[in-house]
């Protein structure tokens, strides 16, 4: 068995120990020689430069001194002593001081000796210290290895406490990067590398960690950078390749009865030219004989849900049964309403499944199921249950799919000998970089334009002082026969944050629209599923005029004759969330408007997310905002974590890279499908690595 370097236990690394490396493990998930070496600084400072004491200002955020200790003294006692040195060069002195590891410190200086002080200015009574330096002997600091641009490490307060701050991440990176030289392999080709005039990976990590200047660390990073959206980009495309060329898929050749008698008989409005392009997209899929994996992107009240039903018509009148799955219970409910009286008359069943059903409909749902006589099964994660068994499943769809992790939509897919068609749906617009990495393996349709006589939604911002106005606003609208949403960020008050809570707002509501002339329903996340939906079918059926909410309506809830969203706390909520949000109104014919409530103490971000939905309703421009806002990170979501392993690049800032990268993947893939030429075998290497470390989804969107 061939020894792999990357692969080392962390724990065996000079300078780490079992101890450190169980901190490591569970602080910064760096378990291998492999993870420390894609643990890259955040921020270099250049100490190739020392500061005379003398100039030291306000102006400098870090500084490098060159200095004999003159004295050490301990001040205070118990918890509140602290460890003063005094450091002199030739222009003047300054103190030094410690708080913590005191006795350490104290028992490394020595009166007399030369060191390097690196640290930041603080202004004390008129006179600069350094508080808590970095500091080595003149000698230690020539053993470094390098002396050109210093790395700064992120660490965590329970690593500090074992020395392993920056200081001492980059002490053991180090010794690492010393040790790794010859075993640091390539990973892209020849070709590659010449055609972008790339630097060896052996130099781009030695320089990502210790570069010698900006110029070798600009190299360097670019290297990095191409080589994790080169392979993501890589990766995605060759499972899209396998999926189409190994991976067979049941054939729907008919569009019989059902689907025609539902296009013909009972469709509610006639259809977008989108809607009908992306039917005809479906059906092209489903009926090739290879497994469909398609995103469906529109924005809110596009009507994606006809679409689904549809193309469930599709798999029933093929003789399969179909499931949908959604996130939250009030989202299944929704569809399983709607989709039911759609296709009343059409002898077709249709049940629901949540963690709510009770035990007896679970029983007979099952044996409905694997008799094959329930053709449509709507449901939240209790689809995925092991007990809950198809006859022939042919078409799965899930519904904001971003919501599930991988492992959960796996289920789904194993439900069925022959794998299932695969439609997820999205009603947050996917930005076209995210889309490009993330969703690769994917075939991709949209639907692009609003159902006829839908009013753009006006949006307003009003701070705190102007809730009289709103009220007032509110008031005309009932008046006028509309319902509204007010939609709080929190349940109950909270000790750390200033906001305005769910129970606080509907007491305060409650005094300014009092009964019996107006009448208001609660809903959040933490009343019983049937409380919750009592509430919910009082104000659908117009017995409330208004809905205290938290973010538990971001998707689901659709309420034609609701003009009104209130949201309370604007700046609180990301922008893919207010846009959500917002579109919960706007199903109606009738003008609609959003209102977005905030205090006067507003971020940088918070203005521009304000200000974004103030200026449009275009989803996918609120899309890209919200990106450069909050980073690929937060909008991935955590249950994706792994997919977008991403260490050192950024698919907002290295757009231009992504581009490069997509060309440069799909040739190869273009010429070498699969990857057997002998120049890409080191491209196939590195993606096996790859895929041990984060698993094999080939057959998962």
């Amino acid at each position: 068995m061939q020894y792999n370097f990357a692969d080392t236990k962390i724990e065996f690394l000079k300078g780490v120990g079992p101890k450190r490396a169980e901190m490591l493990g569970k602080e910064l998930n760096i378990r291998t020689f492999g993870d420390l070496l894609q643990y890259y600084p955040f921020r270099y400072i250049d100490r190739s430069k020392y500061f005379r004491i003398a100039e030291i200002d306000n102006d400098l955020v870090y500084v490098q001194l060159k200095g004999k200790i003159i004295s050490i003294e301990t001040h205070g006692q118990m918890r509140a002593s602290r460890l003063v040195a005094t450091l002199k060069d030739e222009s003047g002195s300054i103190e030094l001081v410690w708080f913590q590891g005191i006795k350490w410190i104290k028992e490394k200086l020595r009166i007399g000796e030369e060191y390097i002080v690196f640290g930041k200015p603080n202004l004390f009574n008129r006179s600069y210290n350094l508080t808590h330096p970095d500091i080595e002997t003149l000698a230690e600091s020539q053993q470094e290895i390098t002396e050109g641009l210093y790395p700064f490490y992120s660490s965590t307060e329970k690593l500090k406490s074992i020395g392993l701050n920056s200081k001492g991440i980059s002490r053991i990176t180090a010794n690492l990067v010393l040790m790794a030289k010859l075993s640091i392999p390539e990973t892209l080709t020849p070709e590659i590398i010449s055609k972008f005039r790339f630097i060896s990976r052996e130099e781009a990590i030695l320089n990502i960690h210790f570069p010698a200047n900006p110029d070798i660390l600009q190299k360097a990073s670019l290297r990095i950078k191409f080589e994790e959206l080169f392979f993501l980009q890589l990766s995605m495309l060759i499972i899209k390749q396998i999926r189409l060329t190994k991976v067979k898929g049941n054939c729907f050749k008919v569009v019989g009865e059902k689907f025609n008698r539902f296009y013909h008989e009972k469709l509610p409005f006639e259809l977008t030219n989108a809607q009908k392009r992306v039917i005809k997209e479906i059906r092209t899929d489903m009926g090739s004989g290879k497994q469909m994996n398609r995103l469906l992107q529109g924005d809110v009240g596009s009507g994606k849900t006809l679409v689904a039903m549809m193309c469930m018509l599709i798999a029933i009148d093929n003789h399969f049964q179909a499931c949908l799955m959604v996130p939250t219970e009030i989202l299944a409910l929704q569809h399983f309403e709607t989709i039911s009286r759609m296709l009343d008359n059409l002898d077709i069943d249709v049940e629901l499944l949540t963690g709510s059903t009770k035990t007896a409909k679970r029983k007979q749902i099952d044996k409905d199921l694997q008799s094959g006589k329930l053709k449509i099964l709507i449901g939240t994660h209790a689809l995925i249950e092991d007990t809950v068994q198809f006859a022939n499943l042919g078409l799965v769809i899930i519904d904001e799919q971003h919501r599930f992790g991988v492992e959960q939509r796996a289920k789904l897919w194993e439900k069925n000998e022959i794998p299932p068609h695969v439609l997820v749906m999205t009603a947050t617009p996917i930005p076209r970089t995210l889309a490009m990495t993330l969703y690769g393996d994917l075939d991709y349709s949209a639907i692009d334009e609003l159902p006829p006589g839908r009013k753009q939604i006006k949006t307003y911002h009003y701070f705190d002082s102007g809730r009289l106005k709103v009220f007032a606003f509110m008031k005309q609208q009932i008046k006028e026969g509309r319902q509204i949403y007010v939609v709080y960020p929190l349940i109950k008050e909270s000790e750390t944050m200033d906001l305005k809570d769910l129970e606080d707002g509907y007491l305060s509501l409650s005094r300014d629209f009092p009964l019996p002339e107006y009448a208001i329903s609660i809903v959040h996340g933490k009343m019983k599923a049937a409380d919750k939906d009592y509430e919910m079918q009082r104000f659908i059926k117009g017995e409330t005029q208004i809905m205290v909410s938290t973010t538990v309506i971001e998707v689901g809830v659709d309420v034609p004759n609701a003009s009104v969203m209130v949201i309370e706390n604007a700046e609180r909520f990301g922008l893919s969330q207010l846009h959500q949000l917002r579109g919960r109104v706007g199903r109606g014919a009738d003008q609609s408007y959003c209102i977005l409530m905030t205090s006067y103490k507003l971020s940088s971000d918070g203005k521009k997310r304000i200000e974004t939905m103030v200026r449009t309703t275009d989803g996918f421009e609120i899309a890209e905002a919200d990106l450069r806002l909050r980073g690929p990170g937060d909008i991935q979501g955590t249950q994706q974590s792994g997919m977008l392993d991403l260490h050192l690049a950024d698919i907002v800032k290295d757009e231009k890279i992504i581009k490069v990268d997509g060309n440069v993947a799909i040739d190869i893939i273009t010429e070498d499908p699969l990857l057997q030429m002998q120049k890409n075998l080191v491209l196939k290497e590195q993606l096996k690595k790859i895929k041990k470390v984060k698993g094999n989804w080939e057959k998962i969107s």
